[in-house]
């Protein structure tokens, strides 16, 4: 219960706003193949928005740089290992269970087949064709296919 005026209930009402808002740093992970294919991953049951599709990732834990984290997610979950990934963007997004803050990284170079080790479902997708997209996935789809559109471009100026 918070009451009006100054002292000590302004600061701690300051101090639970805080902590409510405050957001959680998340490393998410879109895996790019050559022909521009992006890996999707469902979330599983049991968890906030389950069912919905979203690119892999999770939690930065304390100690973890964002790479790190994406690194240890995609072994956890896919059992792939992250060999390199360069930053794309971050998304801050507010949902009903949590404020995020997404560092999202393209990765081209990883080692090994996905696997569904924690039981989600996975699609690789050019057109995402998949539904329902978790709401923070959803601006970023037509980010990403201007970034595939680019590469395209940028391979056939190559070839001639």
């Amino acid at each position: 219960m918070f009451y009006g005026g100054g002292g000590r209930q302004s600061a701690y009402k300051a101090q639970l706003v805080a902590e409510v808002s405050a957001a959680i740093d998340v490393a998410v992970g879109i895996l790019m193949q050559a022909d521009g294919d992006v890996l999707l991953a469902q979330r599983p049951a049991g968890k906030p928005y389950a069912g919905y599709w979203e690119f892999p990732g999770g939690k930065v834990e304390a100690g973890e740089s964002v790479l790190q984290a994406l690194q240890r997610e995609f072994m956890e979950e896919l059992g792939i290992l992250v060999r390199s990934a360069e930053p794309w963007c971050g998304v801050e997004h507010v949902y009903p269970h949590a404020h995020v803050r997404l560092h999202f990284y393209i990765s081209r170079d990883w080692q090994g087949e996905p696997q569904s080790l924690e039981g989600q479902a996975f699609a690789w997708q050019g057109s995402v064709e998949v539904a329902p997209l978790l709401p923070a996935t959803i601006p970023l789809i037509e980010w990403l296919d201007q970034v595939r559109q680019e590469e395209c471009t940028r391979a056939a100026v190559a070839r001639k």
